[in-house]
């Protein structure tokens, strides 16, 4: 219990510092440190990504860090998908939903090692700190894919969010960390929601891991004035890949495929459906990148 409640901290601690990101070691911390089911540490994860973001969203409103429109056109999608990958959670094997987390965290670290800033010195220099315009149709899609990932796997999406805002909504980087938390926010909330008829939690652990993450956020807050942003998320890359790939050599074995075999036997129409609904909007998506000034409100 005293490692658990002292990662609690330094997941709080990362997402103060980083603005997201630190949530994605909440599941496997839960699963293989504190013996909690799987399902179960996802929806513990889910409340504790939801509180601390909450508390670091308050912050940052405070200094004027949130771009309220753009966080609920973002959110409003997101906590749509949300809502619907609780409820798809459900259905889906620990196992699966572990390597589903593992791959998750390998593109997150992919994100942040390799990253770019696709916007010169002086565009970034030019942008509205909260523009009026913004892709609508392109923001809900991704809004609503991001969700889903937030309610299968109980991460906060952070590590997406923050460069979706400032390259698709074209958001400074202390509005697009503010308002991702924001939107984090609305997404765990719903997600939780979708969880409902399946939540099962222990109360008293996920309110103290909930406080220690918050009383960390506090103090990766400060520590965030003292430390060059990019080599922490360089740092923060590397050990979330080197722990990505270890769950996923630790869950991949013959009888996760037996169960994914067997999932796609039982659910083959809907399966197909939402891998129709899926290929059709990243082409959608894909054409909204091409078009991207057409779709402005």
């Amino acid at each position: 219990m005293l490692l658990v409640s002292f990662l609690a901290i330094i997941i709080g601690i990362l997402l103060g510092l980083l603005g997201g990101g630190g949530s994605i070691l909440t599941v496997p911390v839960l699963v293989y440190l504190a013996d909690i089911p799987t399902k179960s540490a996802i929806i513990t994860s889910l409340f504790v990504v939801g509180s601390t973001s909450l508390i670091a969203t308050i912050t940052h409103a405070s200094k004027k860090h949130v771009c309220w429109k753009t966080g609920a056109i973002f959110g409003s999608a997101g906590m749509l998908g949300a809502f619907s990958g609780g409820r798809l959670n459900s259905f889906i094997p620990d196992a699966l939903l572990l390597i589903l987390l593992a791959i998750v965290m390998l593109v997150a670290s992919l994100s942040m090692l390799l990253k770019k800033s696709h916007l010169t010195t002086e565009e970034l220099d030019n942008l509205s700190f909260c523009p009026l315009e913004l892709p609508i149709f392109a923001i809900l899609l991704d809004g609503f894919f991001l969700g889903i990932i937030t309610g299968l796997v109980g991460v906060g999406g952070g590590f997406l969010l923050v460069p979706a805002l400032m390259h698709l909504a074209r958001l400074p980087m202390h509005a697009a960390i503010g308002t991702s938390l924001f939107i984090i926010f609305l997404q765990s909330s719903a997600a939780l929601m979708g969880h409902a008829s399946h939540i099962a939690i222990d109360i008293n652990l996920t309110l103290i891991i909930s406080f220690l993450a918050i009383l960390g956020s506090f103090a990766g807050a400060k520590l965030a004035l003292s430390f060059p942003s990019h080599l922490l998320k360089r740092s923060f890359g590397y050990f979330v890949l080197l722990l990505g790939s270890g769950l996923l050599y630790k869950e991949a074995n013959s009888e996760l495929i037996t169960q994914l075999h067997l999932l796609i036997e039982k659910n083959k129409e809907f399966i197909f459906g939402a891998s129709s609904a899926f290929i059709l909007a990243v082409l959608y998506r894909f054409w909204l990148w091409l078009h991207t000034k057409s779709n402005k409100i």
